[in-house]
């Protein structure tokens, strides 16, 4: 790739912070991210986020998901597990697995799915971070010697679409797609960003309106970051459809300053002043003023 991937460029920010920042929307636990030892992370990481250590270098898969588990003893008793390079991962997506964990009562969700076992888009008891260190110790890595030593549910591509929210938010399962060559990532980096609905409330929605009042001309001109549309129903204060990867691209789209002034809501339920916020398909991001009044 030339570049590591948790430094590729996405949308302003990294892969990295994209990934980490959409499984903490779609959890309520803590996030780990696991790094070789002593391997520089780019930055900026969300807030919060905890970095480990894998202790023992070249030893695959199973060895991150070990220390991952492991990190999580006492703090959960489920976790998604994802790679790093999954542009389109989608928080529909995180919260379909970590259901079939649940609803099964087993130990690992296992997507199988574009053809493929997912291991690295999977949910897993934190309990089996013992069995994961025991099959490294072993010298037996794949995750299969893993998945063979405990109870394993697993969704095709027919059953975690059968979900209606994912199959309307990601309907092609594209939350599994990687970026493992440089064209894999062009690819991904030019398609579209998701779209997204964006409402403005309190004064920046009656400066908006106002704005939308005035006689041509007036206005000045505004710029659309790459990857975004300029909004449908503009002008008024109503909901507005744009294309936008970050609540940052969001509000240029609508003509927003970036500044500590505006606070995002993430459908409802997360606020927000970090342009940097991932945004996926389907999102609503309320704006709002972050003063008195607004």
């Amino acid at each position: 790739m030339g570049t590591p991937k948790a430094a590729l460029e996405w949308h302003g920010a990294t892969l990295l912070h994209r990934t980490v920042s959409i499984v903490a929307r779609a959890t309520s636990g803590p996030v780990v991210v696991v790094r070789a030892l002593g391997q520089d992370l780019p930055e900026p990481l969300p807030a919060g986020v905890l970095v480990v250590d894998d202790p023992r270098e070249g030893k695959g898969p199973v060895q991150g998901i070990a220390a991952g588990l492991a990190a999580l003893a006492g703090r959960a008793e489920t976790a998604f597990i994802a790679s790093t390079d999954l542009p389109f991962l989608h928080p529909a997506f995180i919260r379909r697995v970590l259901r079939g964990l649940s609803d099964a009562g087993q130990d690992v969700c296992l997507p199988v799915a574009r053809g493929y076992p997912q291991p690295l888009a999977a949910a897993y008891r934190v309990a089996l971070a013992e069995t994961a260190e025991r099959l490294v110790k072993e010298g037996r890595l794949r995750p299969a010697f893993l998945f063979a030593e405990c109870a394993v549910n697993r969704l095709d591509d027919a059953e975690l679409l059968a979900d209606p929210v994912l199959a309307a938010l990601d309907p092609h399962l594209d939350s599994l797609l990687n970026v493992n060559e440089p064209a894999d990532y062009a690819a991904a980096r030019a398609r579209p960003a998701p779209e997204v609905t964006v409402q403005l409330f309190g004064p920046l929605a009656r400066a908006t309106a106002s704005a939308a009042k005035a006689p041509a001309g007036t206005v000045p001109a505004g710029t659309v970051p790459a990857g975004t549309a300029p909004a449908r129903n503009a002008g008024g204060r109503g909901p507005r459809a744009v294309r936008a990867a970050t609540v940052g691209e969001a509000a240029s789209a609508v003509g927003l300053p970036r500044d500590r002034h505006v606070a995002a809501v993430l459908n409802g339920d997360q606020i927000t002043r970090d342009p940097l916020t991932p945004l996926a398909a389907g999102d609503t991001v309320f704006f709002m003023s972050a003063d008195a009044g607004g």
